[in-house]
Formats: structure tokens, C-alpha cells, sequence
């Protein structure tokens, strides 16, 4: 026998095949026997995840120039949905249970509940105090380096139980992430929990020993924690709890303390975040950081915040295409925002909702992973908060009266988190015209979800064109619609 007659009895009984030959192929998306529902949220009362209309596909080969159409590719894939939240504060926690029960249930089904609410699977904390806390406090006695005292009991009587309601709400699970404002006072050079300072070289290994265990107390207490970032806004001397490292600062002490010292403690697991603050200085601190391998090997990703604009500045999206450009292998994750400069005079106003629809969508466009808004819930003063740094939230408890307030905020927050899902792979989507915004993501399910924003006064008659096929609709002035293909 010859060798090709050989070989074809080994093809012919199964001896030598392609690993490919039993895989399953995964078919292209196609839009054939499907339909479009469309969702919208806009400033008509009654607007809130309206099923407005639903939609069929028709041919299209070529649109027009003339014609306003939003173009969605499946086919082409980017970077995966870990998911969307909101922090899990001190004062989001004290509010929460100054509420009548009803509305304490009200609120976490709002939130965490993935059919009657927004579905909300990412949540952020603080490890001490922070200015959304009714007072500064700390973990352990001054002066203890050795961190013997190390104690949580503080977060049980309104942190921790809030916590857990919302994880058993979201189903047993939240992706938490934590972050530290300040390390105890005696262990800056200021002496002081706020107003910036910097970390003592002196007292590195401890702070690095002090993460690992607040770990390890809150899984003591049941709730799993998925990654830290080193320091939330380390380039801000603030009025409340603070503290500075320069991009260098920060990349040596992951390098040579934080990092090392999770791997021996067993946590090297835990994704490890760093810069998270304003998008400005992104580029500038991410590739001081992550050019030093030995740095870089240690950190999941760049944690980012929007305050960038109190400089008068827009937001720096372009920062972030930059960096996820110039490091595509590592994470980018909105980590904190929120309007500021609380006014209840202005809790109706739309605009509030569509700041954050702007940013995500951007964000995400981005390559961004994961996006968590600041407090879930404040009070009627956008409180409270120990040095008056009031702010909104998605909703407010007025506790005058014991109600809830849904800002526009919360419902721009679900057209993402509760239609698009973790796991989810961003596809290409683009509008041609830029006043429509859009960003869309293919679900695990496979069901494609494709959101889209118009924050002009005018109504837009656009088509979702896909391969060939398109559905006809209108967006409506300030509305935000996410249109679901199933």
C-alpha cells in the first residue's frame, strides 16, 4: 500500500482527524426570521423601558446618503462585558436602613433583581472610611503596624448586612471590588486621614499586609471579594479622605509590596486595579505603570473615573482608545462617577441621565469591561457625607416621607445593564450621523442588543441596518433606546 492510500484509510476510519472535524461550528449571526424589539426611556412621563414597538427586517443592500442608518456587524467582535453596578457605600448603606422595609425591597429589586430590575451584577466598596461616610473611622488602633488590632466591627452595623442584601437580591453573587481613600493617619507623612499626604516608605509592607486582611475579614463574613484597586484617586489632595502617589509611587509599590505580598498570602487571584481616577492623566500613569513588566505582571487593569471635567475640560475619551490601544492586554474599567453638586431643585432634570449615557456609551466603545456608578442611593441631601460633598445618585430616599426617587440616571444605567449581559462580546456598531450614539453587544444567548441615544431635540427616523437588512424606526428627542434582535 502507498503512502496516500494510506493515509486515506487512516482519514477513512477515524484514525487521524482534524481536531476540527467533530467541533461544532458556531453559525454567523443572521437576521433571517428574526424581529426587533424596541425599548425606549425618554422625558414623556410614563417613558421608563417602554416596549414602544417591535420591528421586522427588510432588504437594504446599499442605504442611502440621505438616509440616517445605525450599522451593526456581529460578525466583528471586541472585547467582553464583565458587567455593570453601583458603589456599596457607608452612606448608601445608612440610608438604606433608615427606609420602611417595603421600600428597602423595593430598592434591591430595583437594582439587583434581573427581571423586575436593572440586573446589576458589579459593586464597589471602601476599605476604611471615605467622604460618603458619616464620619472618618479606621480598621485599627494608631500607631499599630503590626495591624493586630485590625477590626471591621464598625461595617457590621450598616455595611456589611447592606452587602449581603444586595448580593442575595442579585442571586447569590456580586462581582465587589474595594478600594482604599486613605491608609491610617500615623502612617503618612501629613499624619492625617485626609487632605492628600503621602504613604510613609516605612510603613509599605504593613499597608500592603493591611489589603490582604480586609480580605480575608469580609470573606469571614460572606462576601467574596473579586479584585482591589491601590488607591482611589492618588493624584487628588481632597478636604476628605486622601492620599498621593505619583505614577512611579504607585508602580513600585505594586511591584514591590502589593503585588508580592497577595501572591504569598494566597490572593494573587484577586484582579488588582490601578490609577482609578479622572481619564486625563490615563495614558500618562497606565504606560508608566504598565511598561515595567514586573509591575504590569501583578495588575488586571486601569480603573478610570469622569471627573476630568472640573477643569471646565469635556471627557477624555480619547484617552482610553489610546491606552486600551497601547495595551490591549490589560483591563479598562469605569470605577467611579456622578453628577455633583447636589441640588434637589434639579432631581427631575433629564440631563442627568443622559451624562451618564454619553460616557458609557463612549466608554464602552472604548474597550472598556465594566462600568460602576458611585452610591446607589443617597438621601433627600445628596448625603450623607462627612465633609458636605453632596451628590446625586440614581436614586434618592426622601427621608422626610419615607419615598423613593428614581432619577433619569437609573433608567439610562439599565438600558445597559439590564439588556446587556456579563459575558456579552461588544460588536461593531456605528451611526452615520453623529447625532445618534450607539454602542451594541452580542449575548450570550444570542440575542443582540443594540443601544441607542439622541440627545437633540429633534425626532430621527434612522434604520438598524444589519448585512443587508434593515428595521425602520425613530428615535425620539432625549431618548435613550436599547432595540433587542431575537
Amino acid at each position: 500500500m502507498n503512502i496516500k492510500a494510506l493515509f486515506a484509510c487512516f482519514l477513512a476510519g477515524g484514525l487521524l482527524q482534524s481536531p476540527l472535524v467533530n467541533a461544532q461550528v458556531k453559525a454567523p449571526f443572521s437576521t433571517q426570521n428574526k424581529k426587533v424589539k424596541v425599548i425606549v426611556s425618554d422625558n414623556e412621563p410614563g417613558m421608563r423601558f417602554k416596549n414602544t414597538e417591535t420591528l421586522k427586517f427588510e432588504d437594504s443592500p446599499q442605504p442611502g446618503e440621505t438616509e440616517v442608518s445605525v450599522f451593526v456587524d456581529p460578525a466583528k467582535s471586541f472585547q467582553t462585558m464583565l458587567g455593570v453596578g453601583g458603589a456599596l457605600t457607608d452612606a448608601a448603606a445608612e440610608t438604606f436602613y433608615k427606609l420602611p422595609k417595603d421600600k428597602q425591597k423595593e430598592l434591591l429589586t430595583a437594582y439587583y433583581d434581573k427581571d423586575k430590575g436593572i440586573g446589576y451584577t458589579v459593586a464597589r466598596t471602601n476599605i476604611q472610611s471615605c467622604d460618603f461616610s458619616s464620619e472618618s473611622y479606621g480598621y485599627i488602633k494608631e500607631g499599630d503596624a503590626s495591624l493586630k488590632s485590625f477590626n471591621i466591627s464598625h461595617d457590621r452595623a450598616y455595611r456589611i448586612p447592606f452587602i449581603k442584601a444586595a448580593m442575595a437580591a442579585a442571586g447569590g453573587k456580586l462581582t465587589l471590588f474595594a478600594s482604599p481613600w486613605s491608609p491610617p493617619a500615623f502612617m503618612k507623612d501629613n499624619n492625617s486621614l485626609l487632605h492628600g499626604g503621602k504613604l510613609l516608605p516605612k510603613y509599605y509592607q504593613s499597608w500592603a499586609n493591611f489589603y490582604g486582611k480586609f480580605i480575608r475579614a469580609y470573606e469571614n463574613e460572606g462576601i467574596p471579594v473579586w479584585g482591589l484597586s491601590v488607591q482611589n484617586e492618588p493624584m487628588a489632595s481632597q478636604s476628605w479622605e486622601s492620599c498621593k502617589y505619583t505614577a512611579e509611587e504607585q508602580r513600585d509599590f505594586v511591584k514591590n509590596f502589593l503585588g508580592p505580598t497577595l501572591a504569598k498570602q494566597g490572593l494573587s487571584s484577586k484582579k488588582l486595579i490601578v490609577w482609578d481616577h479622572n481619564r486625563d492623566l490615563l495614558y500618562q500613569q497606565a504606560s508608566t505603570i504598565l511598561e515595567d513588566p514586573a509591575a504590569a505582571k501583578y495588575i488586571w487593569g486601569v480603573g478610570f473615573h469622569w471627573y476630568e471635567t472640573w477643569t471646565g475640560a469635556g471627557q477624555q475619551f480619547e484617552s482610553l482608545r489610546r491606552t486600551h490601544e497601547a495595551f490591549p492586554n490589560k483591563n479598562l474599567i469605569f470605577t467611579e462617577g456622578c453628577i455633583e453638586k447636589f441640588d434637589f431643585a434639579k432631581i427631575n432634570d433629564w440631563a442627568l441621565g443622559e451624562r451618564y449615557g454619553l460616557s458609557m456609551i463612549n466608554d464602552f466603545n472604548a474597550g472598556t469591561v465594566a462600568w460602576t456608578d458611585w452610591n446607589i442611593l443617597l438621601d433627600e441631601k445628596g448625603g450623607p457625607n462627612h465633609v458636605g460633598n453632596f451628590c446625586f445618585a440614581p436614586v434618592h430616599a426622601d427621608l422626610r416621607n419615607g419615598s423613593l426617587i428614581y432619577t433619569s440616571s437609573f433608567y439610562y444605567l439599565g438600558h445597559f445593564s439590564k439588556y446587556i449581559h456579563p459575558g456579552a462580546k461588544r460588536v461593531a456598531a456605528v451611526a452615520s450621523r453623529d447625532k445618534l450614539l450607539t454602542t451594541a453587544y452580542l449575548n450570550p444567548d444570542g440575542k443582540l442588543a443594540v443601544v441607542v441615544m439622541n440627545n437633540t431635540d429633534e425626532k430621527i427616523d434612522y434604520s438598524l441596518w444589519i448585512k443587508g437588512k434593515a428595521a425602520k424606526t425613530t428615535s425620539q428627542p432625549h431618548s435613550i433606546a436599547t432595540l433587542i434582535v431575537e
